[in-house]
């Protein structure tokens, strides 16, 4: 491969991208919006008067492919977190409040402890996990463990919530076990949570702008891909409203956008098309001193809430029962939470609503057996996307595997 086109500038092209100059090759990204970064964008908001993310996108310590990804282009430095992995929890409904503090080993010996386990839960509720790490393709998680209890409701079931963005009991066992085998059978020192600083942009986005200016790749921004022409059994062409590239022999493509437009543009594709939203809230409102850098919220509308020294944000996942509310009824909704939680007034203070009412495919057993490979039916073609068969649910680190594997599959 000396030549390669990514057509979409998101995490997964980006991630493409910068894999490919990395190895040398030459590389011009085509992305549809006005900015890189695709879902994991940062802006600039009149109502803050400073640049916010768009959501608040948790990473966690050993994720492999962010850990790569960011020391190429020069911003392994761009993640904050805890030393320990120590997750803080608060049920609105009683009051009560704990800290999760698993041990750093793959050995689990928190679980013995009752002190550092949820509250009400026995060791042998967590051993029942173990079931989702061998579960088949078809399996729910509600056919392998059980679905109610203090584990499941102060515990696996916000955090299935987030990372799934489905309703969990309806989700992938085998999409969950894959994420259990990343993260809690490896111990603490794998899963500590990991927020990008300042912002999204200048983690994610930025660095690899930069890293690819520096290896003289051309970025292309405001260029939407109308079609592909595919000649031979390979890509020849691609059109964009107002210039037609031509794809030479020695030039390859991955294709990095949404499902949706990578149906439309590939007739036949077999993709997910069911997909669920995400509801995210930012108040313009210093975190009270004291307070948790994230706190998981039971029995609240605000799921997770995340604190900066200059405001206070909450992400809601699978937000189907609240994302077509209006905008200010659903900032008061949130804020209700969140002045409770905290201890604050509930007078709203500024707040803006970002949401995303197709974040991420539906983490269904169904779902997950549309997803199509890397490789295509075209020999300069592959994919990249979080919806691609990357083994685990949409999430950042699987954006990022995608788009380091249709790089490497175009070597040859």
């Amino acid at each position: 491969m000396k030549k390669l086109i990514v057509v979409g500038g998101g995490l997964a092209g980006l991630a493409a991208a910068v894999t490919a100059a990395s190895e040398g090759a030459e590389v011009t990204v085509y992305e549809a919006a006005r900015q890189a970064g695709g879902r994991c964008r940062s802006y600039y908001d009149d109502a803050f008067g400073a640049v916010i993310d768009n959501g608040n996108h948790l990473v966690l310590s050993g994720n492999t492919a962010v850990a790569s990804y960011l020391k190429t282009i020069g911003a392994k430095n761009a993640l904050v977190g805890p030393e320990r992995a120590e997750f803080e929890f608060g049920d609105l409904a009683t009051g009560a409040r704990w800290t999760l503090r698993p041990n750093e080993g793959p050995l689990a010996w928190w679980i013995f402890s009752e002190s550092r386990r949820v509250p009400g839960t026995k060791p042998l509720d967590y051993v029942k996990l173990a079931a989702l790490l061998a579960a088949g393709p078809n399996a729910t998680i509600e056919d392998l463990i059980p679905c109610e209890g203090p584990l499941w409701e102060r515990l696996m079931r916000p955090f299935l919530v987030a990372v799934m963005n489905t309703e969990p009991e309806k989700s992938s066992a085998r999409l969950a076990g894959a994420v259990l085998k990343e993260t809690l059978a490896k111990g603490g020192r794998t899963y500590r949570p990991r927020i990008a600083h300042p912002t999204l942009a200048a983690a994610f986005v930025e660095p690899a702008l930069k890293y690819l200016s520096d290896k003289r790749g051309m970025i292309h921004l405001g260029q939407r891909l109308r079609k592909i022409v595919i000649e031979d059994g390979r890509v020849t062409a691609l059109e964009f409203p107002e210039n037609r590239v031509a794809v030479e022999e020695d030039t390859s493509v991955v294709l990095a956008v949404p499902a949706w437009v990578a149906k439309d543009l590939l007739p036949g594709l077999t993709v997910p098309d069911d997909f669920r939203s995400i509801v995210n809230a930012h108040f313009k409102v210093p975190a009270p001193q004291g307070a948790p850098a994230m706190l998981g919220l039971i029995n609240s509308a605000a799921e997770w809430v995340f604190t900066f020294p200059d405001r206070i944000s909450v992400t809601v996942s699978a937000a189907e029962s609240i994302v077509d509310r209006d905008r200010e009824d659903l900032a008061r909704l949130l804020w209700g939470d969140v002045a409770e939680a905290l201890g604050l007034s509930t007078e709203l203070p500024q707040w803006q609503i970002v949401k995303e009412k197709r974040a991420t495919f539906a983490a269904t057993p169904e779902q997950n057996a549309l997803r199509p490979g890397t490789k295509t039916a075209y020999r300069n073609l592959t994919l990249a996307g979080d919806w691609t068969a990357t083994g685990l649910p949409s999430t950042i680190e699987g954006a990022l595997r995608s788009g380091q594997k249709a790089a490497l599959a175009l070597r040859s």
